[in-house]
């Protein structure tokens, strides 16, 4: 996380929101071969407290969590380079916008037999989303295909700990020039998401 309190001002409420939004990102631990990431969509349980998951057997953070481990997921927005031209103001150098939640907990591998609930709840979540479209579920496949991919996959839960959120946005600047960048990043910015990135720029609360 940035050490700048300025870009540390969101509320838990819109890191949660986020999170709920985005619900994919990447999964990081250390093992005794070093660190590991996998990148995953996930679910965020309604307390926050738990997030629901699922990994590929053959993934080495299963080999990983023999025994439960530290863990965080890092849920990443819009972001782009901030050119110091687009400030037009003097002595001023590069940066790069970006939002990021953290998410830090505990993970552990859930009984086996539990993989076709955590997917269930997953799937719906997602489907939801795309309404008024008929939700697919998984009773529309043929049960022992289904039931054969699911051996595959393991479920696994992680105990949130902490959520900590960046929004590096240029609050540091002025609104004119700060708008000014956020121009700057729509019509030449060089990341992600520019739209969006450069809306939250326009609106940020300073």
């Amino acid at each position: 996380m940035h050490p700048n309190p300025n870009f540390r001002k969101e509320t838990q409420e819109r890191n949660i929101k986020f999170v709920r939004e985005r619900s994919f990102g990447t999964l990081a631990i250390n093992a005794k071969e070093g660190p590991l990431l996998s990148h995953i969509p996930f679910l965020l349980m309604e307390d926050t407290k738990t997030i629901e998951l699922h990994l590929v057997r053959s993934n080495p953070i299963v080999s990983a969590l023999a025994e439960p481990q530290a863990a965080v997921i890092s849920v990443m927005g819009g972001d782009s380079y901030i050119s110091p031209d687009w400030y037009f103001i003097d002595d001023q150098v590069p940066t790069w916008n970006y939002i990021a939640v953290h998410i830090r907990g505990k993970i552990s591998l859930l009984q086996q037999e539990e993989i076709h609930d955590v997917l269930d709840r997953l799937t719906a979540s997602m489907e939801n989303r795309l309404l008024p479209k008929k939700p697919w579920a998984s009773s529309k496949m043929d049960q022992d295909v289904y039931n054969k991919m699911l051996r595959q996959i393991v479920p696994v839960r992680m105990e949130v700990m902490d959520i900590q959120g960046t929004w590096k946005l240029s609050q540091n600047k002025s609104d004119e020039v700060r708008h000014l960048a956020a121009n700057g990043v729509e019509e030449n910015g060089i990341g992600s998401e520019l739209e969006l990135l450069s809306k939250f720029m326009r609106v940020v609360d300073t």
